[in-house]
């Protein structure tokens, strides 16, 4: 997915590049919810990107909610590239001082701990 992906201004074109399945929602709603297919899923084919909208009660609502939410993933991907690539950098002499005397200390607390003899037990 180092791809950038183009993104249509319009729905329609957007919706085209799209798997669209229809499904019953879960959740709150009683008798409607188990009706009605409203919850919309869907699944950007050229980037693989899926979104899921099932908060309205009607389908149209739902399909626009989830192609506003697969724009801004879209978007959110093709940002992601523009971003600058981590620089490796080395720990500075003095940070490295100071692990090393935290660890010293730390072996030192331990080394002070009382040893218990089998023979006193």
């Amino acid at each position: 997915m180092n791809e950038r992906y183009d993104i249509p201004a319009e729905d329609d074109a957007l919706l085209a590049e799209c798997d669209v399945q229809v499904f019953r929602g879960s959740g709150p709603g009683g008798q409607s919810v188990n009706t009605t297919d409203s919850a919309v899923r869907l699944r950007h084919r050229p980037s693989g990107i899926t979104v899921v909208g099932r908060r309205e009660r009607s389908q149209l609502q739902n399909k626009r909610d989830c192609l506003e939410r697969l724009r801004a993933r879209l978007e959110e991907h093709n940002a992601a590239l523009d971003a600058p690539s981590r620089v490796p950098t080395r720990k500075s002499r003095a940070a490295k001082a100071r692990q090393v005397e935290a660890k010293r200390k730390r072996s030192r607390t331990k080394r002070a701990r009382g040893r218990v003899d089998r023979r006193e037990e």
